[in-house]
């Protein structure tokens, strides 16, 4: 067998750093060491779970220069959900499963706690029959007939 000339192989250049190691605390400090320029930035709320947090609300709410706060729900709306809700025979949960929301969110309208929002109202109104919003809260829900 005849052995194969191998040529010498001459590195031009070397990897920088892969991403992963570019953004470690130790490649971090080497870079500001060296007096190079470094950028962080911190990501806003990344990794969790807003949904409910930010409304349409909050432009109105920097607006606001006397009182600083949102309307929330009257007592009276929530004892209106309480009554309902009972009157069905079901529970914060269930009530919460069936308009697909989470529970506390009903426990902070029927506590009053909540701004209204009226997708989550309108749910509510059509889950328990009643009227949550307007001048006749508390009165049956009447069903519109579909528009075709």
């Amino acid at each position: 067998m005849a052995e194969s000339d191998w040529d010498t192989v001459t590195v031009l250049r070397k990897k920088g750093p892969t991403a992963a190691q570019a953004k470690s605390k130790q490649a971090i400090t080497a870079a500001q060491r060296r007096g190079e320029e470094v950028e962080t930035t911190k990501k806003w709320a990344a990794g969790q779970n807003k949904q409910h947090l930010v409304t349409k609300n909050t432009a109105k709410l920097d607006r606001e220069t006397e009182e600083l706060h949102h309307e929330r729900v009257s007592l009276e709306v929530g004892k209106v959900i309480q009554l309902g809700r009972q009157n069905k025979g079901l529970t914060q949960k269930d009530l919460a499963t069936k308009i697909n929301e989470k529970p506390q969110i009903i426990a902070d309208y029927e506590s009053g706690k909540a701004i209204p929002n009226n997708q989550v109202m309108g749910k509510i109104e059509r889950a328990i029959g009643l009227k949550l919003r307007g001048k006749d809260i508390g009165l049956p829900l009447e069903a519109k007939p579909k528009k075709k």
